[in-house]
């Protein structure tokens, strides 16, 4: 019986933090290119010079991630699909970590009031928009590439500004909350540093 309980509180889809994305129309040629940039179907992989620094940024970012996602193929399966995705995008992927986590609490498949879905917390116009009819924003790679390429849309938009792009992607453009929260996450839990201090 608790098992079942357990089970059912596991796979309820509660309300995620994530604000309203608002539809701004886009010209030919940024919604030419943002579709290109979804379209991409290379496997994801970690970027970094050696696999030591590969497997060290792993390590680091499931142990933070440990207690969200117990599964540990689920949890590395997600950081090395945020690293690609992230980098492809030349985002920070820590950031994308903090932004995951205020926006869902890194619950796959959460929804939000505004009917934004996922990891990201994509609303469902940007398939229509820049997508393929079909792409699936629970799926975690669709999920993550979209969250990806419309953030760094914004951050171009707002010209390499964090605070007004994270604004837009919550639908909060000039509302501090929003942005500082991501940011207070990204800093606070996500920061990789992979020079240990002296002793």
């Amino acid at each position: 019986m608790w098992r079942l309980i357990a089970l059912l509180l596991a796979v309820w889809v509660a309300p995620a933090h994530a604000g309203n994305q608002k539809y701004e129309p886009l010209s030919a040629s940024v919604q030419a290119a943002l579709h290109s940039a979804i379209s991409d179907q290379a496997v994801p992989f970690l970027a970094f010079d050696t696999a030591e620094e590969a497997r060290a940024w792993l390590d680091a970012m499931s142990g933070k991630l440990a207690r969200r996602i117990p599964d540990r193929r689920q949890r590395e399966e997600l950081l090395v699909t945020v690293h690609y995705e992230a980098k492809r995008a030349a985002l920070d992927p820590q950031l994308v970590l903090g932004l995951i986590q205020v926006e869902s609490a890194f619950r796959k498949y959460a929804v939000s009031s505004a009917d934004a879905r996922g990891f990201m917390q994509v609303m469902p116009f940007w398939v229509k928009e820049i997508g393929r009819p079909g792409d699936n924003l629970f799926h975690l790679r669709v999920n993550l590439r979209y969250g990806c390429v419309i953030l760094k849309h914004y951050l171009d938009i707002e010209h390499g500004d964090y605070f007004r792009a994270l604004g837009r992607y919550n639908g909060s453009l000039g509302k501090p909350e929003y942005p500082n929260t991501v940011v207070r996450a990204w800093i606070t839990n996500w920061k990789y540093s992979p020079y240990k201090t002296a002793q």
